[in-house]
C-alpha cells in the first residue's frame, strides 16, 4: 500500500484524485488546499485540510500545484521523510531540492476543469534526486498508467515545449479557426471530422509525412486567394508565417 498526500484543487490535482481513488493499493490520507470550497471535488471520499501545519505522514507527497506555487508550497514539506512530487513539465525538479527526497511526477496530458479522464495510457515522466525512490514512484506511476518513464528535467523541458505546440498552439489555431467560420456564417463543426482525421493519421505517419495543403504543395495561387480573403490582420500574419515555415520545411517560400 502507497500512502499518498495530495496537495491541490486543480484540473491536475481533481484528476490525479479521481485516478488515485480507484486505486487498490494507493491510500489517500488527505487532499490539501487552501480553499475549502475548491475541495469539494474530494468530498466523502478522503480527508481534506486547508492547514499546511496539520499534514500527516505519508510515503509520497504530489504537489499538484501551479508552477510559480511549487517552491513555496515545498516549504512546508520540508521536514517531512516521505517522497516530494511536483506535477510540473517546465519546472525543475531542484525547485524542491530543500526537501530530504524529491522528484517529478509528470502526467503528460491536457486537464480540463470536470473532465475526468482515464490515465491509462497517458504517460507519466518520473524524475528523482535518490535512486532509492525510483521503485517507489515507478509503481506508484504503474498504477496509474501503462507508459512510466524516467525522464530528466532538460527532457522533461523538451517534451513541454513540443506540447505547448501540439497542444496549445494547435487549439489556438483551432480558436482562430472558428472566428473566420463564424465571421463568414459557417457552421465551424464541419472541420470536426477533418480535426480527428489529421490527429488520427499521427498513429502511423510521422507529423513530417502526414503534412497536407496549399503550402505543402506550393500553390501559390491558393495560398495568394487566402490571403486576399483574410481581413483581420492577426490572422493574415499567422497565415503567413506558419504557411513560409511549411514552405521552409518541404520547398519554397510564399
Amino acid at each position: 500500500m502507497i500512502s499518498v498526500v495530495l496537495v491541490g484543487t486543480g484540473n491536475v490535482a481533481q484528476n490525479l484524485f479521481q485516478a488515485l481513488d480507484k486505486m487498490a493499493h494507493v491510500k489517500i490520507e488527505q487532499v490539501l488546499g487552501r480553499n475549502p470550497e475548491h475541495l469539494t471535488f474530494a468530498i466523502d471520499k478522503a480527508p481534506l485540510n486547508t492547514n499546511f501545519d496539520d499534514i500527516p505522514h505519508a510515503d509520497v507527497y504530489i504537489l499538484a500545484v501551479s508552477d510559480n506555487a511549487i517552491a513555496t508550497v515545498a516549504e512546508k514539506f520540508k521536514n517531512r521523510k516521505g517522497l516530494v512530487v511536483h506535477t510540473s513539465g517546465a519546472t525543475s525538479m531542484q525547485e524542491l531540492k530543500d526537501c530530504d527526497r524529491y522528484g517529478v511526477f509528470y502526467p503528460l496530458q491536457t486537464f480540463t476543469i470536470g473532465k475526468t479522464i482515464s490515465f491509462q495510457d497517458i504517460p507519466i515522466c518520473l524524475e528523482v534526486n535518490n535512486i532509492n525512490d525510483r521503485q517507489l514512484v515507478q509503481s506508484l506511476g504503474k498504477s496509474l498508467s501503462n507508459n512510466v518513464q524516467f525522464i530528466n528535467t532538460e527532457e522533461r523541458r523538451a517534451l513541454h515545449i513540443a506540447a505547448v505546440f501540439v497542444n496549445n498552439f494547435t487549439n489556438y489555431m483551432y480558436t482562430m479557426g472558428e472566428e473566420i467560420c463564424m465571421d463568414n456564417g459557417v457552421d465551424f463543426s464541419l472541420l470536426l471530422p477533418l480535426i480527428k482525421e489529421t490527429a488520427a493519421k499521427l498513429d502511423n505517419l510521422p507529423p513530417l509525412l502526414a503534412q497536407t495543403g496549399p503550402a505543402k504543395r506550393g500553390d501559390q495561387n491558393t495560398l495568394h486567394t487566402h490571403l486576399k480573403f483574410i481581413k483581420n490582420k492577426q490572422q493574415r500574419e499567422i497565415y503567413t508565417l506558419v504557411s513560409n515555415a511549411i514552405k521552409r520545411t518541404h520547398g519554397e517560400k510564399l
